[in-house]
């Protein structure tokens, strides 16, 4: 699941939260994506008492981000609240997310 908040300094906060039926099963995850520059390592999930992992990040406005979440270290997962998906060179898709504001043309 995603939760975006647009900063009134124009930058997005946004909310990953690895989807209930990939956590219930995971003991580590990590979100990896252009943010990052897809370093499997660089952004660790926090697990909570709930079995929720979940990571903010704050992006810079009106771009577009591929990503996924990587699970147990081999595993790998989009988001299924994703804005949409885009085929990635290694057989399989990629999520995307826009941080362009709901009003915005780009």
């Amino acid at each position: 699941m995603l939760k975006k908040s647009f900063l009134k300094s124009g930058a997005v906060k946004v909310e990953f939260i690895l989807p209930d039926a990939i956590a219930s099963d995971a003991e580590s995850a990590f979100l990896v994506g252009d943010f990052n520059e897809w370093d499997e390592q660089a952004t660790p999930m926090t697990k909570y008492k709930n079995g929720k992992f979940k990571v903010t990040l704050t992006l810079e406005p009106n771009r577009i981000y591929q990503f996924r979440y990587l699970v147990n270290g081999s595993q790998w997962h989009n988001d299924w609240d994703a804005d949409r998906y885009v085929a990635n060179p290694f057989s399989g898709d990629d999520s995307v997310i826009s941080t362009a504001a709901p009003d915005s043309k780009k």
